[in-house]
């Protein structure tokens, strides 16, 4: 990778949102609590959720990841409360397709993830990329067994 090209990748807009991500409070009463890691870079986040009929009422991130990886937190933490499932799932299989594939941007509310799109070219960022959305929708996952059980 060229300095140009890390230059272009760490856009103005990718290090802002990466110095203000959302919902840096942990939830000490949350529903289900999941940390992800990337193994390649070893960035992690750790997503605490509250759920009320399938939907996130309450929301917190501890971040620990490069830029884009923190970039694509603030994302999902800006947008995340009020979501279902399916739409955090949709949102999850549009970036993985965005980056692997360079397919569509994912759906509103979820449209500023295109902001990553030059991440595509370097497969090695992607994993920090989607832990947010992936330890979110893991995050769903365990809360609604926990709920059923």
């Amino acid at each position: 990778m060229s300095e140009t090209d890390l230059i272009k990748l760490y856009s103005e807009r990718i290090l802002a949102l990466a110095a203000e991500i959302p919902h840096l409070d942990r939830l000490p009463d949350s529903d289900a609590t999941v940390k992800r890691r990337a193994p390649l870079c070893g960035s992690t986040v750790t997503v605490d959720i509250k759920l009320r009929d399938g939907v996130i009422t309450d929301y917190g991130q501890d971040v620990k990841a490069c830029a884009l990886g923190q970039a694509a937190a603030s994302i999902v933490g800006a947008n995340i409360i009020g979501r279902t499932r399916d739409e955090v799932e949709a949102t999850r299989d549009a970036l993985r397709d965005m980056l692997k594939h360079d397919g569509p941007t994912p759906p509103a509310p979820f449209d500023g993830l295109e902001v990553l799109r030059p991440a595509r070219d370097y497969k090695n960022r992607h994993a920090s990329i989607l832990l947010a959305i992936e330890a979110t929708l893991e995050a769903m996952d365990k809360a609604a067994q926990s709920n059923c059980a």
